[in-house]
């Protein structure tokens, strides 16, 4: 693949490219100055051309500015984009660290006579966040740091190793680091390290006891020497190609928070307490744009947590300022910035806990949500204080639907219960133990023991019938009062920029404060745009969704309507969270209008035709739907009816009445199947009256009774 396809592939289809020369702050269609010269209207914009795929720049007043990313770069740097297309793509992957190789050149045409010029736009020397600073710009923190300044560039060494000895197993275990996180990071204990210094003279560093020898390897193969009681503590016995990072590969694919660290200690003392963290050469060392930009599509927060000295303060501190776009935050620990008393690994090394440490980044949390918390305790429902009451107003059997880390899409046309659908779910998601399915509308929904926080939004209804519809989810699971880690927010009367951004603060703060999320209820999905046939809006709104299902390692169950006349659902929204959803699940009105019935529209892990058609309809005494057994012949049901009725046939042929666990082993043994599905099989076999409970506790066989 050539670098211009490469250079595409990295950066969004050329958008990163726009973002990291372009200057002024855009969104992809929607219109702002031209940087290119002196515009006085907004008539720029940066679009998807639907034929390449790439992103392209026009502007509407002058037709002469208007490209690819790779015009931009040329147009704005004074370059030929015909003669000096090399050199522009080569630009692109220097400046924005891409660390894409690049092949010999063979052609006069791509020779280096076009160099950046610095009459353009802005100044060619001008420092930008995420780009080295020139050779010869210093700053105090360059000077200031006694941690890890980087090692002149040596030859490569050679280094030879030994196994790690019990005083320095108990170095590391001074930080909470142990053997198997050594392993884990590849950390060896070095016996004699031989190199040839810069005059050419060879040299030999042995470890002894009083003075140990580690060494650090990366994942493309830098190796670095830490010597912790040596005048010389590091040395790079072999260096890599690209930028030095420590602990990249040990990061999850999304997350909530990830720590940029000082040093490899570092890094290793907060993964054995288990945070994610990663570290380059030093505190002062420029953050590669590319993984800045890797990290911020991963994790919800980017924390600086550097040392307590003056150089760690004044480093973070720039670094929160330059790298402002990607909303980068810090973290001070309580230390006094001394030595042996500055940096996280002295944090644990001196007696404080992860327990504090949470404290610490709990604080941060709620600095950052103060101001907004107030807007979101107004539209919290007060159930000391309930709203006057308004006129009134829905899992499945053995196959999973709604899954940690994705969303959830519930459909249906109006009237056939997806507001108790909803109530169902959450009632069975705010108890320690399971309720029956016939209190969950016929789900299996996993309890909650631990209390993680489960939160509903919803955007059509008023605060009044919200209240009401949350009292019969409360006595669904035999509630009298809301739990402390429940939360249900109207959110009707705000726009949609705040409805989203309320969405937001309210998952952070609650993830803190009940140590995790498990659900998210999100009751009208499309009142989040301002059309569900706006493409661009639903592909933002359910891509942050999808993040924030990540982030908290939780379920996002999303309320969709189907469109008026059909079985599809609503514009580009539907579509795009049709693709992203892990389940989906219809409801419709049955033949008999009395009830409604529950339909698999996709199933990630299973197939759809296994979900039996479940039926619910409404009870007058109850005030709310209930469940109302299994639709005979829908979908595979008919032949697995048959199926497990031959099963239960077999289950009673030498015995009148089995105990629950009997029927269990006997079903894992007679069909090899796991222990969760002996259940579910049983579970059919009672809702489809294939067995039935006999005296006490025992089940007998049903169907020729």
């Amino acid at each position: 693949m050539d670098l211009k396809l490469r250079i595409l592939n990295k950066t969004r289809q050329g958008l990163d490219v726009f973002h990291h020369y372009m200057g002024v702050s855009f969104r992809p269609n929607k219109r702002f100055k031209n940087p290119l010269y002196h515009d006085t209207k907004a008539s720029c914009s940066i679009y998807v051309n639907k034929k390449s795929g790439v992103y392209m720049m026009k502007d509407f007043g002058d037709a002469e500015y208007s490209g690819d990313c790779f015009w931009f770069v040329a147009k704005l740097f004074n370059m030929d984009l015909k003669n000096d297309f090399i050199q522009i793509l080569k630009k692109i992957n220097a400046e924005m660290n891409l660390g894409l190789s690049v092949l010999p050149e063979n052609s006069s045409n791509y020779s280096n006579r076009h160099e950046m010029s610095s009459g353009t736009w802005r100044d060619s020397n001008q420092n930008f966040p995420g780009t080295r600073r020139d050779s010869n710009q210093t700053t105090e923190s360059d000077n200031a740091s006694d941690k890890e300044e980087e090692p002149e560039r040596q030859p490569v060494a050679q280094v030879t190793y030994k196994e790690f000895t019990n005083g320095e197993l108990e170095f590391w275990a001074r930080y909470g680091i142990s053997r198997s996180v050594l392993n884990r990071f590849r950390v060896k204990s070095g016996k004699i390290l031989l190199g040839i210094n810069k005059e050419g003279k060879p040299y030999e560093i042995k470890a002894t006891p009083t003075s140990p020898m580690f060494v650090y390897h990366t994942i493309d193969d830098a190796i670095k020497v830490y010597m912790p009681q040596s005048k010389l503590r590091f040395l790079y016995a072999h260096h890599s190609e690209g930028e030095y990072v420590y602990g990249l590969e040990h990061l999850p694919s999304r997350g909530h928070m990830v720590f940029i660290t000082g040093g490899e200690k570092d890094v290793m003392s907060l993964a054995a307490h288990g945070y994610n963290a990663i570290c380059f050469n030093s505190e002062t060392a420029n953050i590669p744009m590319s993984i800045l930009l890797n990290l911020h599509r991963r994790f919800k927060h980017i924390v600086l947590l550097y040392d307590m000295d003056k150089t760690g303060v004044q480093s973070s501190r720039q670094l929160v300022k330059e790298l402002s776009d990607f909303k980068v935050k810090r973290l001070e620990l309580p230390l006094s910035g001394a030595k042996g008393d500055k940096d996280i690994s002295d944090f644990f090394a001196n007696g404080h806990t992860a327990a504090e440490l949470d404290k610490i980044i709990g604080a941060l949390i709620h600095k950052i949500y103060k101001k907004k918390s107030v807007l979101l305790k107004s539209c919290e429902i007060d159930f000391t204080n309930p709203p006057k009451p308004s006129p009134t107003v829905f899992e499945v059997n053995g196959v999973p639907l709604g899954t940690c880390d994705n969303l959830f899409c519930l459909t249906g046309g109006e009237g056939v219960g997806k507001s108790n659908f909803v109530a169902a779910i959450i009632s069975g998601s705010l108890v320690a133990k399971e309720l029956e399915t016939e209190r969950t509308l016929g789900l299996s929904v996993i309890p909650n023991p631990t209390k993680k926080a489960v939160l509903l939004f919803d955007t059509e209804q008023s605060g009044p019938q919200l209240y009401k519809n949350m009292e019969k989810a409360l006595r669904r699971c035999y509630l009298t009062e809301p739990p402390s880690h429940f939360h249900a927010y109207h959110l009707q009367t705000h726009s949609r920029e705040e409805r989203i951004d309320m969405i937001r603060t309210a998952l952070d703060m609650n993830f803190y404060e009940h140590k995790g999320v498990k659900l998210v209820v999100i009751d009208g999905i499309a009142d989040l745009v301002r059309s569900a046939n706006d493409e661009i809006e639903s592909i933002e709104v359910i891509d942050e969704l999808y993040s924030m299902a990540g982030f908290y390692h939780c379920c996002v169950v999303c309320v969709l309507h189907f469109l008026p006349n059909g079985q599809k659902l609503r514009g580009h929204l539907g579509s795009e969270l049709q693709r992203k959803a892990a389940g989906i699940i219809s409801l419709e009105r049955d033949d008999n209008q009395d009830y409604s019935v529950i339909n698999a529209m996709k199933v990630r892990d299973g197939s759809p035709r296994d979900v039996p058609h479940m039926l619910i309809g409404w009870d007058k005494d109850e005030e709310m739907f209930i469940y109302k057994g299994v639709k005979s012949g829908g979908g595979k049901n008919g032949q697995k009816y048959s199926e497990l009725k031959d099963v239960a046939l077999k289950l009673f042929k030498n015995a009148h009445s089995l105990y629950y666990t009997e029927m269990v082993d006997l079903i894992v043994d007679m069909m090899d199947v796991k222990e969760r599905t002996a259940k579910d099989y049983l579970k059919y076999m009672r809702d489809n009256e294939i067995i039935e409970k006999s005296d006490g506790s025992k089940y007998q066989i049903k169907i020729f009774r």
